[in-house]
């Protein structure tokens, strides 16, 4: 049986995020279940076998030590999503982090986001878009390298919060043309992957695709005893 893959998101609007996901998931071999803050019930997470945290609104900047004056956004999700990734990392469960799931990611090892990036470029656009208008440029090494295998490629932006101080444990995987963090992974053995972009938007670039491949493979051969849930 294909693994379950749990996708976050949250509990309003048109669920794009989810449905391309959950086929991005499809085609790379696994099965997608969606999890949001109202439906998410404690005891099934036991039955993931990766998992991803996918993009959405502001993480609360109160999260990592600042105070912008604005209201968290969304803190319910905030909560669910951080119970979800502390599951994870006690479990190793192979775990992929999407745009604000790739900044949540950062914040619950310890590090910090820019809260606004936007008056901070210089050499790339504001303009958010889904389509690839942006580059991104790897480190040439380590876990996001052995996917995407390219010194550079073309990535899409859909946030203007970015990771600032690294969490623990994370390194830096690919930068943007203006320096900006695009994407950080672990350097232990527990697969942990964060992209600022949204490759689930990009099927039709076969290294994007990779993402998704990579976590259902990984997802399979570290839990053989979930597959029959």
């Amino acid at each position: 049986m294909a693994p379950l893959i749990g996708v976050t998101g949250p509990d309003s609007r048109l669920p794009w995020a989810w449905w391309a996901t959950r086929l991005a998931i499809f085609i790379a071999g696994g099965r997608a279940q969606r999890l949001t803050p109202s439906t998410f019930q404690p005891h099934k997470r036991d039955k993931l076998q990766g998992l991803i945290i996918g993009g959405g609104d502001d993480i609360d900047a109160a999260l990592y030590g600042e105070d912008t004056g604005r209201a968290p956004a969304d803190p319910e999700r905030d909560a669910f999503e951080i119970e979800l990734i502390e599951h994870a990392l006690d479990t190793q469960l192979p775990l992929l982090g999407i745009c604000r799931g790739a900044q949540l990611i950062n914040v619950v090892l310890g590090g910090s986001l820019h809260s606004d990036i936007r008056p901070l470029r210089r050499h790339t656009s504001n303009r958010r878009t889904p389509l690839p208008r942006k580059t991104a440029i790897g480190y040439g090494q380590g876990r996001l390298h052995g996917i995407i295998r390219r010194p550079r490629w073309r990535i899409n932006s859909l946030h203007h919060q970015a990771v600032d101080r690294l969490g623990v444990g994370l390194t830096v995987a690919a930068r943007d043309l203006d320096g900006f963090v695009q994407a950080i992974e672990n350097r232990g053995e527990h697969y942990m992957l964060g992209v600022q972009w949204h490759p689930e938007y990009l099927p039709y670039l076969d290294h994007q695709r990779a993402i998704f491949r990579t976590l259902v493979r990984l997802a399979q051969a570290a839990r053989p005893e979930r597959l029959y849930p």
